[in-house]
């Protein structure tokens, strides 16, 4: 069978599942989940071992650093992946739910209920967790979905995927509600993105080529975001034993993730005392710091320094590189976020509240942080579980997907025999 035809197969499979998917009760869904954890705690042992042999073959390959360590399932993942599908069972069950009902003057009762919006198309690089985290969400939400992952990736999501097939038919459920593109044939995600009588979104996890291509190509709507170019505004008002450790794990918690600070923007009244101070920090993890002309002065004699160039402020590193700017002040750091910012997540440190509540308001992005780490800008960590992405667009979904972002409303109508006069 060739690609066109198999996808095709996949596709009326999902459609058929979905209708299944959404009858299903809260009870029937969360025992899948449940089984889903069960069997990723007992086979631990042979999701590690096939990820070793997609490490091996990642190494002898040349990938990059970070798509390395995005593949990587370590033992604390595969433990945050059955926490996270524990958790998901624990959250309300969104399907179903009617709100907004009011008495019109005619006597009808108007609503909305909530819904599954059907079959979810999910496309990622690396990141074999990423295949229980959809998965999960996209059963608990009463959604299909057909998951595409990378290449890099297949031995691990095939082992995953394995579990997932046994868990959905042990608790009642249409193995084909979860389908992994059993393929490395990238013809598989064009035909995913052109395949709208099947598939009624797409979810891209991935680099910035991918997310690019499928907004050219896809004919199927989007839930995405395209960087993650993430800022830490430190006011002068900030209480340094707060700010030093937070613009330190924004950076360098984590290099390859999309919530990792990628600009550091210090108030000029405050920049003498505290960028020699996290200069120092940095200097333990040898993070490369491209600083304006005003921070590159009182950073001079720091090892790893260089002039930034107007490319840096729209740069996502994915890597031990950082970007330093000195700012008038609130004002000048709401202005170069807007004008930079991926719209991702942006933070302030600061002990002003009128400051700390203009930065909310102001700042144009999915998540704004006040007093934390950009790092904590995850579906996990926000309590929905987990996330199936995160979007930066304004419509729909904002910001980590969970479960109501798996969902759409319709209107609901309950008469007593009225008619329209």
């Amino acid at each position: 069978m060739n690609i066109s035809d198999y996808m095709q197969q996949v596709g009326r499979q999902a459609r058929a599942a979905s209708r299944a998917m959404a009858r299903a009760d809260t009870a029937t869904r969360n025992r899948a989940l449940l089984l889903i954890a069960d069997a990723v705690n007992r086979d631990a042992a042979l999701l590690r071992a096939a990820n070793q042999r997609d490490l091996d073959a990642a190494a002898a390959s040349g990938l990059a650093p970070a798509m390395v360590e995005r593949l990587n399932l370590s033992e604390a993942a595969i433990a945050t992946m059955v926490e996270g599908l524990r958790q998901m069972v624990a959250l309300p069950d969104p399907i179903g739910e009617i709100s907004n009902m009011k008495f019109r003057p005619s006597g009808i009762q108007v609503g909305q209920m909530r819904v599954p919006l059907g079959v979810i198309g999910i496309i990622y690089e690396a990141r074999p967790n990423v295949t229980v985290d959809a998965a999960g969400l996209c059963i608990k939400s009463g959604n299909a979905t057909i998951l595409r992952g990378g290449s890099e990736a297949i031995e691990c999501n095939r082992a995953l995927a394995a579990i997932v097939a046994e868990a959905l038919e042990s608790a009642g459920l249409p193995p084909h509600g979860v389908q992994i593109v059993d393929t490395v044939d990238r013809a598989a995600v064009g035909a995913m993105i052109t395949m709208p009588q099947y598939i009624d979104v797409i979810v891209p996890r991935g680099g910035k080529g991918l997310i690019a291509r499928l907004m050219e190509e896809s004919t199927v709507p989007m839930i995405k975001h395209l960087d993650g170019i993430c800022h830490v505004y430190i006011d002068a008002k900030a209480d340094l034993a707060k700010a030093l450790p937070i613009a330190f794990n924004a950076k360098c918690h984590r290099y390859g993730t999309c919530n990792t600070m990628e600009t550091l923007l210090v108030e000029r009244a405050i920049a003498a005392t505290v960028l020699p101070q996290l200069a120092a920090l940095y200097l333990e993890k040898q993070v490369e710091l491209r600083a304006d002309p005003e921070a590159h002065a009182l950073l001079e004699g720091y090892p790893h320094l260089a002039v930034a160039t107007e490319e840096d402020w729209s740069t996502e590193y994915l890597g031990p590189i950082l970007a330093v700017k000195v700012v008038g002040g609130i004002d000048e750091a709401i202005e170069h976020i807007n004008t930079w910012s991926s719209h991702h997540t942006d933070a302030i440190v600061t002990e002003d509240y009128s400051d700390a509540l203009r930065f909310l308001r102001e700042v144009d992005s999915a998540s704004v942080m006040v007093n934390a780490s950009t790092r904590f800008a995850d579906g996990f960590e926000y309590g929905l579980g987990a996330e199936i992405g995160i979007s930066n667009d304004k419509l729909h979904a904002r910001g980590p997907v969970g479960l109501e972002g798996l969902t759409s409303l319709k209107y609901v109508v309950f008469g007593h025999g009225e008619v329209r006069s």
